[in-house]
């Protein structure tokens, strides 16, 4: 007979503690769990572990939030969107823990712990056995009367996972074959001596309840996997689990030196590289790149592509290095892709500088337009956007770099920084430069005041008037407009700013020259 059972759909969670700014390694992981779910049409689950009361704050709780809207990593029921499994914050759900921990402790999977680590360290010396061994099964059966002695000495239990005497094996998703040995882990703590439950019991708990099926995390728990699946048997025994999930550990990310990316180095901090102006296409592509990839010859693809050849059979198990000059190439080929419309619309908060430094405590915005988004800029700011972004969107490579590409189209001429150093590095030739741009400017009419006329007059007067090579010729042009030595294309930048204002800065380095 055929077996034409459908297969359970894929649930798969993504469940990070609100302790610290968002890191890239746990976008990562998030990354994955998302492209998984959406390869295979199953369910994206985002829940808060916010069991931790003295580290979990309400701001990194919202960081988190707000920078997976950022990256568009949609989930399908958690936090925020609610679902068939509410609550999704674990501090709301710790009656749930303590029921599911009494049943478990009633039905022999749990047992009652009284040691104290010092009288695990003195057994141990006792026996001549490594100190620092851990705990060593010595409340697994204690009598009911020793249980009542020490509750006379006022002492309050921990309640320990009784572990099987017997290898543990599983099939990891990225690893293959994995086996603990029998003995190598040890009876361990599911609920503190005040009753509150820990980690090791909450997270396979709200696993089972909301019908995980697949578990994507980082190598660095892949220790603690013998445990959890010992816990997850244990939980279909009493009905509170219907399987035991399969597991994936992905790579570890590495940083300089071939060290785990740190939660302190920069390069790990989301939302530095948000502030810097990273898009989440560039993101997404490079943090994909961390253990998968498309194709031998392809770095650079879109979610959509992401989503369409994702299998999590194909995650390198080795640790992947975070190369940030390679994340930035990867990003200046998806910003060079993007629709222009798209392009100038996400120049917008980068120059009214809405996203703060965190690396800078001193931060302050320094906003060169009016608004956060092209709708609400004025028609002149609206104007001189359009015209000007299509000059940099192949010039540049995160987007906060147009700040100092366009900031002197959104300046006042008074308030203009003309660059010290670029002004140190004119030629001698440079007054008589201006002297003769001046001269040929002044004399155009409103309807010359274009890049193809700007070009023609400034070439005749400079290259052909005064004999200055063309490599030369327009430096202190450049400078005395924009403040700076690189820029925007030259004539298009006058044609952006008008005359009246081109013409002025003009004059006033050809003042400060004198």
């Amino acid at each position: 007979m055929t077996d034409t059972a459908t297969p359970a759909p894929i649930r798969v969670r993504f469940c990070p503690s609100p302790t610290g700014t968002p890191h890239v390694g746990m976008v990562r992981t998030c990354l994955f769990n998302w492209a998984h779910a959406r390869h295979t049409g199953g369910a994206f689950v985002f829940r808060i572990e916010d069991t931790d009361a003295a580290r979990d704050s309400e701001e990194s709780f919202n960081a988190i939030l707000d920078s997976l809207t950022w990256l568009g990593l949609d989930w399908d029921e958690g936090v925020g969107k609610g679902g068939p499994h509410e609550p999704y914050r674990q501090s709301q759900r710790m009656g749930l823990y303590r029921e599911v921990a009494a049943e478990l402790l009633e039905a022999g999977y749990l047992y009652e712990s009284y040691s104290t680590p010092e009288e695990i360290e003195a057994r141990h010396r006792a026996a001549g056995r490594d100190p620092k061994l851990g705990y060593d099964g010595f409340d697994r059966d204690l009598t009911e009367e020793a249980k009542a002695a020490f509750r006379a000495e006022g002492r309050k239990p921990v309640l320990r996972m009784r572990m099987p005497d017997e290898d543990i094996t599983f099939t990891d998703l990225v690893r293959g074959p994995i086996t603990f040995k029998a003995g190598s882990v040890p009876d361990y703590v599911v609920v503190r001596a005040g009753g509150d439950p820990l980690y090791t019991l909450v997270n396979p708990v709200d696993d089972a309840a909301m019908g995980i099926t697949h578990v994507l995390r980082g190598e660095d728990l892949l220790s603690s996997t013998p445990r959890q699946i010992v816990l997850y048997r244990a939980l279909i025994a009493i009905g509170r689990a219907q399987s035991v999930p399969e597991f994936g550990h992905l790579p570890y990310v590495m940083g300089e030196g071939n060290k785990k990316l740190s939660k302190r180095d920069p390069e790990s901090n989301l939302l530095i590289h948000r502030y810097r102006g990273m898009i989440p296409e560039g993101l997404l592509n490079y943090l994909a790149l961390l253990g998968w990839s498309l194709s031998k010859d392809e770095d650079v693809f879109t979610p959509a592509q992401l989503v369409e050849h994702f299998d999590i059979h194909d995650v390198n198990p080795n640790p992947a290095r975070f190369d940030p000059k390679k994340c930035e190439a990867i990003n200046a080929e998806h910003v060079r892709r993007l629709e222009p419309a798209d392009f100038r619309d996400r120049l917008v908060p980068y120059l009214r500088d809405v996203h703060p430094d965190p690396s800078d405590p001193a931060w302050r915005s320094r906003p060169l337009v009016s608004a956060p988004s092209f709708p609400e800029l004025s028609e002149r700011e609206r104007e001189i956007l359009t015209a000007a972004a299509p000059l940099i969107q192949t010039r540049i490579q995160l987007l906060r770099e147009s700040r100092d590409m366009l900031g002197f189209l959104f300046v006042g001429d008074d308030a203009l920084a003309v660059d010290d150093k670029a002004v140190s590095k004119l030629k001698d030739s440079a007054p008589a430069v201006l002297d003769a741009a001046i001269t040929a400017l002044d004399a155009l009419g409103p309807q010359e005041w274009t890049t193809p006329r700007l070009e023609e007059v400034l070439r005749a007067a400079i290259v052909d008037g005064l004999g200055i090579k063309p490599r030369l010729a327009f430096g202190p042009l450049r400078v005395a407009v924009t403040g700076r030595q690189v820029s925007p294309p030259l004539f298009e930048s006058m044609e952006i700013l008008g005359a009246a204002s081109s013409l002025a800065r003009l004059r006033a380095l050809r003042r400060r020259l004198a």
